[in-house]
């Protein structure tokens, strides 16, 4: 059918139909734009990690001492530190660093304190006692010294800090997806699957677990802003991972004290990109919590 026939008879014309994704994003920024704003700043930040290459206008690990503290300009848009690299690159490269450890520890960390959490929910009983009594102890100590204590038996460098945060974040996961579980655990196709025989990893794997996805993505999104603010603590310390490799922490730490008034710039950027990694975590995390749990919706 035309358009001028269907316009005569009075058929609104065909409208294009958008994917089922695009949908979903516009439907959730239409009703949580702090969230959208906090999605915005983590797209950036991915783009700027996977086309560092493209991106980046010197090599971050390079080294020019003629070029020492210079000032922000139409060369160095962001200025040089201490050893004549170039800020902006290595804050770049950086984000690079930043989101494999944050997603990395946030991943495994969530990952396994959910399978602790449901487990312990479904075998109840001295089991659920003293996995719960040794996830207290865990929670008792704060997230920088638990991760201090791991750096110190396992040493520096980026799989030991990855490792040193993933602990932290095991017994938080585990309170909150046990909680779920145990109200999951009396459910009608959990008791008919254990009447039919099943195993125990496969009622859990298959019949649990699936069903704390909600609680799991919201740690998982909360997780990464603390995961990246603790990487760049751990290695402002150096505790973290190593020099020569461009991270946010240990810009920091080279744009200490000593050099405060002399190139303020070397703390002001990093400081700046750590802030903004985790606000727009943090904003994307409450959105999508508020998006997920039945409790909080309000229409």
């Amino acid at each position: 059918m035309g358009e001028g026939v269907r316009a005569a008879v009075g058929v609104k014309p065909d409208r294009p139909t958008l994917p089922g994704w695009a949908r979903v994003c516009l439907h959730f920024a239409s009703r949580h734009p702090l969230g959208a704003v906090g999605a915005v700043i983590i797209l950036l930040m991915a783009l700027a990690a996977v086309l560092a290459d493209v991106l980046a206008r010197a090599d971050p690990q390079a080294s020019n001492y003629a070029l020492m503290f210079q000032p922000p300009g139409a060369q160095f848009w962001l200025g040089t530190d201490a050893f004549g690299r170039d800020i902006l690159s290595r804050l770049i490269y950086g984000s690079r660093t930043a989101l494999l450890v944050g997603f990395a520890s946030s991943f495994f960390g969530a990952t396994l304190g959910a399978i602790i959490g449901v487990s312990s929910a479904y075998f109840g009983g001295r089991v659920d006692l003293l996995i719960q009594r040794f996830m207290d102890v865990l929670l008792s100590f704060p997230l920088i010294v638990l991760a201090l204590v791991v750096v110190a038996v396992l040493g520096t460098g980026t799989l030991n800090v990855t490792l040193a945060i993933t602990v932290p974040m095991i017994p938080r996961c585990a309170l909150v997806t046990r909680a779920s579980a145990l109200a999951i655990r009396e459910t009608p196709y959990v008791t008919a699957a254990r009447a039919m025989g099943f195993g125990h990893a496969r009622i859990i794997l298959r019949h649990m677990l699936p069903n704390v996805m909600a609680p799991y993505l919201i740690l998982l999104t909360a997780f990464l802003g603390q995961a990246i603010l603790l990487e760049a603590s751990l290695s402002f310390l150096g505790l973290g991972v190593a020099e020569p490799t461009p991270a946010w922490g240990l810009m920091l730490r080279g744009g200490a004290v000593e050099f405060a008034e002399r190139a303020p710039w070397m703390a002001i950027f990093p400081g700046l990109a750590i802030s903004a990694a985790v606000f727009g975590f943090n904003l994307f995390g409450d959105s999508l919590r508020d998006a997920l749990d039945p409790k909080l919706r309000t229409g």
